[in-house]
């Protein structure tokens, strides 16, 4: 499993919504896979957070950075090869990253990252 699986999987044991994986590789050079995703409220945000920033941390990966934790509207962890971007509702649509980078492929999301 890549660590941006492991992500995605830590994600959806906190009960993350609309998850998605973009590829921007192709139309961007500072990383290779955006995650993104939803919570339904600035707790949840912070939740799915929690387990993501756990999981990878149990591999020895950790990011490089957070932004956003205590606003808990859109958080940003930012691990190199791939940024998550864990989102509330609202910031979701306000921000439309899929709109922003339309031109980035979507990555088919493995089964084994199902919980």
């Amino acid at each position: 499993m890549f660590d941006w699986e492991a992500a995605v999987h830590a994600a959806r044991s906190r009960k993350a919504q609309d998850i998605l994986v973009l590829d921007i590789a192709v139309v961007s050079s500072f990383t290779d896979k955006f995650i993104l995703c939803t919570g339904a409220n600035s707790r949840q945000v912070q939740a799915i957070s929690e387990a993501i920033e756990q999981s990878l941390k149990n591999s020895d990966t950790r990011p490089l950075g957070v932004e956003g934790y205590a606003n808990a509207e859109w958080i940003l962890m930012d691990y190199g090869d791939f940024v998550v971007h864990i989102f509330s509702p609202a910031a979701r649509e306000f921000y439309s990253l899929e709109r922003l980078w339309k031109n980035a492929l979507r990555v088919e999301i493995p089964e084994s990252t199902l919980v």
